[in-house]
């Protein structure tokens, strides 16, 4: 885990109010300590996700709440999809898997 101020160091972009915004409006979860913020590795990738559809991508800041819970839905669906194919490997007959990979080639 890392310090907001070492979060804030990383990215010169990225100023300490941005974060304190973005985890108030629960962009972003942080862990608290008695003296500061703390993220996990996944937070600060959410964090560069933020910057980068901000200052990259210019989506502004109404847009935002949009575009990240599209983005969590999109993620969320491809791990799923990883859930699906995992259990297809282990249970399905090789001769279903062998149709479903055909079918869906055909579709794509």
């Amino acid at each position: 885990m890392i310090r907001i101020e070492t979060l804030v160091a990383r990215y010169p972009a990225l100023a300490r109010g941005d974060v304190e915004r973005w985890i108030e409006l629960e962009w972003v979860r942080a862990d608290r300590d008695a003296e500061t913020y703390l993220f996990r590795e996944i937070d600060v990738a959410r964090v560069e996700l933020i910057l980068r559809l901000r200052d990259d991508m210019d989506v502004n800041e109404d847009a935002l709440p949009v575009v990240l819970s599209l983005l969590d839905q999109l993620f969320d669906a491809r791990r799923r999809l990883r859930d699906v194919d995992d259990a297809l490997a282990k249970v399905a007959p090789e001769a279903v898997r062998r149709d479903l990979a055909a079918h869906l080639t055909r579709r794509g």
